[in-house]
Parts: structure tokens; sequence; C-alpha cells
């Protein structure tokens, strides 16, 4: 495959990542597009890697594979803990910090 192929296929899974974290309401689904966009840069890493000849985009990917496990860990807590406060992962009922 080309590497134009998988750059279509990242962006197009970050543009997707990108619309769920805006339009979503939802916490988990929010912390699933984001897990689509770094899934999209890691896709970008590989083929970059490959492309170059280089195990630098792999070692990269894998960095970001643990972050984005380290990341869903803490969200889903926070999730969990919001979800037990108030009995709903509602976004927009989260307005405890506005002034």
């Amino acid at each position: 495959m080309l590497l134009t192929n998988f750059l279509m296929l990242s962006s197009i899974l970050f543009c997707i990542g990108v619309y769920g974290v805006l339009a979503r309401k939802n916490a988990v689904m929010v912390l699933m597009s984001i897990e689509l966009i770094l899934n999209a840069v890691n896709i970008n890493l590989v083929a970059f890697g490959v492309i170059n000849g280089s195990i630098s985009g792999h070692v990269f990917a894998l960095f970001i594979v643990a972050v984005a496990a380290a990341e869903v860990g803490v969200g889903l807590a926070l999730v969990l803990l919001i979800y037990r406060n108030r009995s709903s992962i509602d976004l927009d009922e989260l307005d405890l910090m506005k002034g």
C-alpha cells in the first residue's frame, strides 16, 4: 500500500475522533473518540517508520499505546466517579466548576 492510503485512513480516523470529542455529550463516547485520535497518530507513526526504514515510529507508537491505556484507566475511573455522584455521565450537566 502507498503512504497516501495510510495517511488518508489516519486523517479520516482523526476527523471522526475530533467530531466525536466536539459533538458527543456522553463521557464514554468522548473517551472512545480520543482513542480514535490516538490510533490515527499511531497509524501515521508506523507508516512513516516503515517508509523510512526506521524503528522509531514503532517505538513512539508503543509509547502512545501505553499512554492511551493509562488515559483510558484514569478517564473511566473519572466517569465512574461522576456516575456515582450524579447518576449520569452527560457532560453538559457537569457545571460544577463554572463560576
